[in-house]
């Protein structure tokens, strides 16, 4: 049996309707875990999938002990192959794919007139090239099984907000935001949904040293209505509705789930 993977029992019902497969890269941890626990808890298979393999398969095991199924995968989503390594891993064990959550992302801050060639490649391969990769092979599985599938893109309001000191990072959600919405109108007619989330400040690993800064914290909480940092939980929920029958008529769409934020600008 593989590692980090799981079986619980089903019910009659159950095996009357095969399970949803998701696979949610950066899944490791912040978002993506909140994510993979959250699609388990609504009855989905989920691949847990990161380049961080040890933090994968702990997010598989957690999702076991809660009662749902999942599998650890490592994937370094900025290469092809290694996509398409992962797509194929699911479908030998699973036998399908139904939901592909594009979570997996990084940041760095570097002044404009500092930033490196090498940075820019770095953050642009795993932030767009790699979703691009990852939905294109989704895609494409989808299609070949005949399911009408979800794809959540987790863009940002850094799409929206310039901020200094990390315009690839931007640039990267930009066009993730610009992917999601030409990915929609591509793939409708065969039945795929496309759709973004786009969290505002959240209580995550990546932003774990700014958000340990009070100064840091005042200054963002004076531009968010709500008046609280989101956690990882508030953008799963999202996410949850939006890969339902019930978001079953959104396709293009990016959910701003920033407390308000975007109306302070």
């Amino acid at each position: 049996m593989k590692s980090g993977y799981a079986v619980v029992s089903d019910t009659p019902a159950q095996r009357d309707k095969p399970r949803r497969v998701a696979i949610v890269t950066g899944a490791a941890g912040g978002i993506g875990e909140a994510t993979a626990c959250a699609l388990a808890a609504d009855g989905l298979v989920v691949v847990s999938a990161d380049l961080n393999r040890e933090g994968a398969e702990a997010t598989a095991r957690t999702i076991a002990a809660n009662g749902g199924e999942a599998i650890g995968s490592f994937v370094d989503v900025s290469s092809r192959a290694s996509v398409v390594d992962l797509v194929a891993t699911t479908l030998n064990l699973l036998g399908r794919l139904d939901v592909l959550v594009n979570n997996a992302g990084i940041i760095d801050f570097a002044p404009v007139l500092d930033l490196t060639e090498a940075a820019w490649d770095r953050l642009l391969s795993v932030n767009l090239k790699g979703a691009f990769f990852c939905a294109q092979r989704a895609a494409a599985t989808m299609i070949e099984h005949g399911i009408a599938g979800v794809i959540v893109n987790v863009t940002s309001i850094s799409a929206e907000l310039p901020e200094p000191d990390c315009i690839h990072y931007g640039v990267s959600k930009a066009g993730l935001a610009y992917l999601t919405r030409t990915l929609a109108l591509d793939l409708a007619p065969r039945n795929i949904r496309v759709v973004a989330v786009a969290p505002g400040t959240t209580r995550t690993p990546m932003n774990s040293i700014q958000l340990a800064d009070p100064v840091v914290v005042a200054a963002r909480l004076a531009t968010i209505p709500l008046k609280r940092v989101a956690e990882p939980a508030d953008i799963a929920a999202t996410i949850s509705f939006l890969v339902s029958d019930a978001a079953s008529y959104v396709t293009g769409s990016t959910l701003y789930v920033e407390g308000g934020m975007m109306l302070m600008r």
